[in-house]
Parts: structure tokens; sequence; C-alpha cells
């Protein structure tokens, strides 16, 4: 009766270890302050242009006309309106119909799986964020991993001898904080055409490229419409974490085994899902005007900015890291050749700051560790300021 995949999971979700050894810390040392620079959760207010838009549509539920049921499974008209327009004004083609809004990447990306069989084989990236791995795990599939190491910048690539049903992509990456050129990106599109797998890319993190090589959609990719699936979401570009809201591009033409993939998720979404609501809608929608994108863009400005100032922080001490620079993550080598949970526990008891440990994304993940630009300024320098102080001149 019961699922025995479940069994096959690490015990421990990783971001519950951290929050477990963070509280022990906490409750034996109430006199410190913790600096969090660990879980990549949004800590700027929601902007204007949303909150005003959360407001009114709160006040039209509250009229007879303006009170709203039960809202379309594939999520309001004015919404993928708005977000096609997102797409087109970078140039890259998604209809309305592609679109599918929901709750977030973190549930999409795993409750994707729904759409493919037991038996199909899935390739994802070690190091990982730990949905993609643990969903298809927790259904029993076959998991095939493709090495992110410091060799290859911690981007794989297609191996010909190696096949897999479903591929997962995350650019720019979560937790290495890298990203996919367009021709790299490419390569994975020619790839997925020429063997009959489905690329599953997530791009949540699109908001922080600044580098025009770096695509911000696998559709900017010729060909990708026929072989990919995206999921995108305003968690990490509006601060949308607590509010929840993103949404699922599947193309129209996109088929597997004779089926196509867009009304088969929509089928899937009208019996296990209710949609996001109207006013969390609305207010996703305020993100895509004028004043909104302002708004927004100078938040996630301001953690660019952390993110480049951690990644120099680090640099400067001699410790070899990845990303900072089109991602709000700095992956570093933990130094003195420690494990990844040392390393946590060293920074957590020592200098009171919470990092991630790498190797809660996976094996090779082992000896590196996570630091998130998503915490306030001061916080982001007071950590630096420790961090350089303790590993200032280290080789």
């Amino acid at each position: 009766m019961i699922n025995r995949n479940f069994s096959n999971l690490v015990e421990n979700y990783l971001f519950a270890e951290i929050e477990s050894r963070s509280a022990a810390y906490r409750a034996a040392n109430p006199d410190k302050t913790l600096l969090k620079m660990g879980i990549g959760d949004w800590t700027a207010p929601l902007c204007p242009a949303v909150t005003d838009a959360l407001r009114k549509a709160s006040s039209e539920m509250g009229t007879p006309d303006g009170f709203r049921g039960y809202g379309p499974y594939q999520g309001y008209g004015f919404l993928r309106e708005a977000i096609s327009g997102y797409y087109a004004a970078r140039g890259t083609q998604v209809a309305p119909d592609d679109i599918f809004v929901s709750d977030g990447a973190k549930s999409d990306t795993g409750n994707i799986t729904d759409l493919f069989s037991e038996s199909a084989t899935v390739m994802i990236a070690d190091p990982v964020y730990p949905v993609y791995n643990d969903t298809n795990v927790m259904s029993g599939r076959k998991i095939i991993f493709a090495d992110a190491n410091e060799e290859n910048g911690f981007l794989p690539m297609p191996d010909e001898s190696t096949r897999a049903d479903v591929i997962y992509l995350c650019t720019p990456n979560n937790p290495c904080g890298t990203a996919y050129t367009r021709d790299k990106l490419a390569q994975w599109v020619e790839f997925a055409t020429r063997t009959g797998a489905l690329l599953l890319c997530d791009f949540a993190y699109e908001a922080y490229v600044t580098d025009p090589d770096l695509p911000r959609s696998v559709y900017e990719i010729p060909g990708a419409r026929d072989c990919a699936i995206e999921f995108c979401s305003l968690s990490k570009t509006a601060g949308f974490t607590g509010v929840r809201c993103g949404w699922t591009v599947i193309p129209k033409e996109l088929t597997r085994d004779g089926v196509n993939l867009n009304a088969m998720w929509l089928r899937r979404q009208s019996t296990k899902f209710n949609g996001v609501s109207y006013i969390v809608q609305r207010g996703a929608a305020a993100v895509f005007t004028p004043a909104g994108q302002a708004q927004t863009g100078a938040q996630v400005a301001a953690f660019k900015a952390n993110a480049k100032m951690i990644y120099d922080a680090v640099t400067s001490c001699g410790i070899h890291c990845e990303g900072g620079r089109n991602s709000p993550y700095v992956w570093l080598k933990c130094p003195d050749g420690m494990g990844s949970w040392d390393f946590f526990d060293l920074l957590l008891n020592e200098e009171q700051i919470i990092c991630t440990p790498g190797a809660g994304f996976g094996k090779n993940g082992e000896g590196y560790a996570r630091l998130s630009a998503f915490s306030p300024r001061e916080v982001s320098t007071e950590a630096m300021r420790r961090f350089t102080a303790r590993f200032g001149g280290h080789c």
C-alpha cells in the first residue's frame, strides 16, 4: 500500500537540516545573531506596483460584480498575456496559450513528472537542485547523473554515450551560479532533437542574467519549441516566495509518443490543481507593467550587487568560486579540503554565518558551499567582513 520509493530519499531534506542545526545554535546561544547567507529566500518587501494591485484585487473580491470563484485552470488571460509580452520585449515569441500559471517553479518541476511513465530514464546534473532528483526518486524512475565539476565549469554537456528520456537543465544554475551560453544551450537542443529526449529547462533566475551571450529563455534557441518545456518563477524576480506565483511554458506543437504535451498538462492541471488565486494573479500581472519592471528591476539589481560583493570577497581570500555575476549565488570550494558540513558548522559556530553545504546538492557538491545574495545589504556586508577576516590571504 505504501510508496516504498520514499525510503530511497535521503533522511532529511537539505534546507530542513540547515534550519534544524541553526535552530539548535540559536537555542544554545540566544545572545548571538545569525547572518543568513544560505537559503535563497528573497528579503526585500513587495514593490508598490504589486501591493497596490493586490489591494485593489482584494477590494474587488468584496463586491458582487468583482467577486471571482474558480478561475481558468491555465491562468487568467490578463496574466498570460502579460507574460507573453515579457518574452516579446526580449524578442522571444511565446504565445499566451503556451503558458500555464502555477504556484511556483518548485511545484511544477516536480509535478511535471506526472506526464512521464515510471520506466522513463531521467538525466540530472550533479550538483543539482534537490527537487529534480527527489521527485523522480519518489516515482521510482531510473536517474542518471551528468557530472558538473570544475573541469567543465559546473556546466555538463551532452555525452553521446549516454541517453535519457527526460533531461533537467537549470540556467543560471542553482546551486553553482553558472549559466549556459547560447551556443552551449543550442548543443543541448540539438542533442535532444536528435535523440528524442525532452528538455526540462528551469529559468527561475533569468532576471539575474546580464551577459548578452547568455540566453534568458530556451526558446531563444531555434528548434527548442519541439523539444523543451520551460519553468519560470516570480519568487526570485519579484519577491513572491511567500505569495506564490510562477509559470510553465509548453509549446502547443510539443509532442512525445504521439501525445500533445500542452493538452496533456492542461488535463493534469484541471484534475489536480485549482489554480492560483485571482488576487495573486493580479499582483503578478503588475510585475510586468512599466512601474513593476522598474521597481522589481531595482530590487534585483541590489541583490546582483550583493552577489558581486560576495564573489569579490571570496576570491580576495584566494578561494576558488563560481557564480556571482549572472546569478544570485556564489559557489565556493571549502578551504583546506574541508567537507561541506564541516565548513557549514565552522561558519555557523565560529562566525555565526549560515551557508548551504554543497553536499546537499549531490556527491559532486561535497567539498563546496553555496552563499546566497538574497540577504539585506548590511547582513551580506557583515558576513563578508567576518569571512575575509577569517580566510583573508588564504591559499
